[in-house]
């Protein structure tokens, strides 16, 4: 389905072409004055230059050339050249009821369809998930199923950190604590036990123990190092030990995830790719992309043209080991092998674009990808405290994600027992779904790339820019639609009428967001900004409570009126439930 601004930009252009311009000058945007005009065009201002005329003269041979389109119900031009444009309400109510017969509301699936891979969650196995993890894990999600929605093959990839140091300390550590333990026999031929030799609980309490000794003991540290070469080189006791730590994490990071509405296609860790290592290290060298350097293999990336500082990518290190390039470029091979994709994105911590700069270069330098695969970085900024410092507890730790979301639905929780009677259980439920919008919903709306401000009494207001109002707006339009059916014993309709009638303001406005559906998404996917879909969504939220206001809808006495508007605000539900959809939020039948 054509977008209206797009319709609107021919006809524009025709006007331009018309009059012996260009029809480039034609291009129409939503206009930056709403008090003045719906849309507008500024192209006039452009072709002054070119045509050596008034911007003002060109604005007013293209109206009169155009004034009497039935596309317009006002156009005009404006000192020193604009041209200010509204559209019939004719118009508006078709294109509702077009978008409205259609189960994509009128949003077309791309005609270039492409394998993405979105690299995104940054979960380490032994380590609880914790508040800096929520960031990727909902802005992949939702980057995900926006490229899904518009017609892309899409593969969400956990990419789980399994196979660096941390895995060193726990074995080191566990070594002696519990040397007896089969896995540090080294002549143990038998099989070893298929129980983890510890819980989740002190998993987690392992490794903060081990990572604050290996800062201040050198012993300990070289030999968590050596015990990571030993597993990478296929020590079978560490292997098995190892192999214990990934079950129980997974099965706790799957649960937290799912928490978050937050899934994956694919549960990869970095240890997946190390089949890939040796032959993809022998190419380099064969192939002469790699060299020693200072005892360890590495690979130049720097450029004539750079001014900063750009290290080279480090292969292996002296003894060999691999590191963290080692395995994100062999996980880049494993990636093409397995498929093919035309574009992998990284949804990674800002503070890591130099090293992903890196990591790109190599892989375009040694040709693990081809020239058309695009690789892209799109690095978050921090969720901070009031403070404007990186998110903390109160008493300074870092705090975990189940806590944090436990908060927000605690939080939500008192607010709707404070203003609604409902039983423990049902306000329980209702407060999961609606904490959950608070926090995803306070993360999502802020583009990806900027710090935040998390202000849990802010974000669980149930007025303003955030998840609570939007799903507030959503029950309010159900509980309409339910007073409807219930007086009139009929289905909702798609009712539109044809727009010649008269339309309030409130009305109109309602109409004009809710049009601009198809565009709004379009331009989401291109940008991969998830915060312009929370944007439109709270302008149209902010649209229908206006238009609810001002109009009685249950009790309008004009019939053909009323079903016009019960078609509408429908449609505008609709819209609602595939936005939140694709945020990864759920809508509560009430509140």
């Amino acid at each position: 389905m054509e977008k209206l601004i797009h319709i609107i930009t021919k006809e524009v252009a025709k006007g331009f072409t018309a009059c012996g311009y260009e029809e480039t000058y034609g291009t129409v945007t939503v206009s930056n004055r709403p008090d003045l005009c719906q849309y507008q065009c500024n192209g006039s201002m452009s072709a002054a230059k070119q045509y050596k005329k008034a911007p003002i003269a060109i604005a007013n041979e293209v109206v009169d050339s155009i004034k009497n389109n039935p596309l317009f119900d006002k156009i005009e031009a404006v000192a020193p050249g604009f041209i200010n444009i509204n559209v019939s309400c004719s118009v508006l109510t078709a294109y509702m009821k077009e978008m409205a017969d259609d189960a994509r509301l009128g949003c077309d699936l791309t005609t270039e369809k492409k394998t993405i891979v979105v690299d995104y969650g940054g979960a380490n196995v032994a380590k609880p998930l914790h508040v800096g993890h929520m960031r990727p894990a909902v802005i992949g999600e939702s980057i995900k199923r926006i490229y899904k929605f518009m017609g892309h093959e899409v593969i969400g990839d956990a990419h789980l950190g399994d196979w660096g140091l941390p895995m060193g300390l726990i074995i080191v550590y566990l070594k002696e604590k519990e040397p007896a333990l089969p896995y540090f026999d080294e002549g143990f031929q038998g099989e070893y036990p298929a129980e983890a030799p510890f819980t989740i609980s002190e998993l987690e309490m392992i490794y903060p123990e081990a990572s604050k000794r290996s800062k201040s003991d050198e012993a300990f540290l070289q030999e968590a190092q050596d015990a990571v070469f030993k597993l990478q080189n296929g020590h079978r006791g560490y292997y098995a030990l190892w192999q214990h730590i990934i079950n129980v994490s997974v099965a706790d990071i799957k649960r937290l995830y799912d928490d978050l509405n937050v899934y994956f296609e694919l549960w990869k860790k970095e240890s997946d790719a190390r089949p890939y290592i040796p032959d993809m290290v022998q190419y380099m060298k064969d192939e002469g992309y790699a060299h020693i350097s200072e005892g360890a293999l590495v690979v130049d990336v720097k450029e004539d043209t750079d001014t900063k500082e750009m290290p080279p990518c480090m292969i292996l290190k002296s003894n060999g080991a691999t590191l963290y390039d080692t395995t994100d470029l062999a996980t880049i091979v494993e990636r093409v092998k397995l498929f093919n994709p035309d574009q992998i994105i990284y949804v990674v911590d800002k503070r890591q674009e130099l090293y992903f700069e890196r990591i790109f270069r190599c892989s375009r330098k040694t040709k693990l990808v081809d020239s058309h695969v695009e690789l892209d970085f799109l690095g978050f900024g921090t969720m901070n405290g009031k403070d404007g410092k990186p998110f903390k507890t109160r008493d300074g730790g870092i705090m975990r994600l189940d806590d944090l979301i436990g908060n927000v639905n605690e939080e939500v929780y008192k607010k709707i027992m404070s203003n609604r009677e409902m039983g423990e259980e049902e306000a329980r439920d209702i407060a999961k779904k609606v904490g959950l919008a608070a926090l995803k919903y306070g993360d999502l709306s802020n583009q990806a790339t900027k710090d935040y401000v998390f202000d849990v009494d802010r974000f669980t207001s149930f007025e303003g820019n955030t998840g609570p109002y939007i799903l507030y707006t959503m029950v309010r339009i159900k509980s309409i639609l339910a007073k409807y059916k219930e007086a009139n014993q009929e289905p909702v309709l798609n009712a539109f009428l044809d727009g010649t009638g008269e339309y309030g303001k409130s009305e109109i406005e309602l109409m004009l967001s809710a049009v601009r559906f198809n565009d709004m998404m379009e331009h989401a996917a291109d940008e991969m900004a998830p915060h312009k879909i929370c944007q439109y969504i709270f302008d149209l939220a902010n649209a229908l409570n206006t238009f609810y206001h001002e109009n009685k809808i249950i009790a309008e006495e004009n019939k053909e009126k009323q079903k016009e508007w019960i078609s509408m605000i429908q449609l505008v539900l609709r819209i609602f439930e595939l936005c939140i959809e694709i945020l990864a939020i759920e809508a509560p039948e009430k509140m």
